[in-house]
């Protein structure tokens, strides 16, 4: 089992924990990092969008001038795509993007990132992270004491105080342990998490 340093807010080591190598110690697995990652980018896709092709828009069902004998070129109406106002050619509907990945391989994909992670020294453990009130300079000092840039911040339960401290930092985000997911582990250069997360996260997935 892989041993991490449990710091405190300051930045100060405190102890030493032992981390689960089913969760914190897979190797390697970029393809099912990349289907998990389509995936889930894919998901969250409205597929909304709609135009109207040159058959749905109003209007253009005479033909604008006769076929010959103008001097320009032939036209059959004025909602064809060249003209101002026209439809949309192979205009994009409303469609669904979603896909299908099967529980296991999501969870191992997340594992994967989790692994990666560790192996990079890219994940700090805090003993605790607990603010009396809201307050960005706060979260900002802490950030600063573990020389955290760009950070995804998880925590065991969602602490409103260190939700609501964190959230005008830019590149940081808190998430609660049950919400963890594979882009934002990939997006954010370090993981900060609690070691009550750390326990949740081996519970759920060991």
């Amino acid at each position: 089992m892989a041993k991490v340093s449990v710091l405190n807010m300051q930045g100060k080591k405190v102890e030493e924990i032992e981390l689960n190598d089913s969760v914190f110690g897979l190797e390697a697995n970029d393809h099912v990092v990349y289907r998990a990652v389509v995936t889930q980018l894919a998901n969250s896709r409205q597929g909304t969008q709609s135009a109207l092709t040159r058959g749905e828009v109003r209007g253009g069902g005479i033909k604008p001038w006769r076929q010959k004998g103008t001097g320009r070129a032939r036209q059959g109406s004025i909602r064809a795509p060249q003209w101002t106002g026209g439809g949309v050619v192979f205009a994009p509907k409303p469609r669904d993007y979603s896909k299908r990945l099967n529980k296991k391989e999501r969870q191992l994909a997340l594992k994967v990132a989790l692994s990666e992670k560790v192996r990079n020294g890219k994940l700090i453990v805090l003993d605790t992270l607990e603010f009396n009130e809201i307050k960005t300079k706060n979260m900002a000092s802490v950030l600063n004491a573990l020389e955290v840039v760009k950070g995804l911040i998880v925590l065991a339960d969602n602490n409103q105080n260190v939700v609501l401290s964190a959230r005008n930092i830019p590149n940081t985000r808190t998430i609660p342990v049950n919400n963890i997911n594979i882009y934002d582990l990939l997006k954010y250069e370090k993981c900060v998490i609690t070691k009550d997360a750390v326990k949740a996260l081996e519970e759920v997935y060991a």
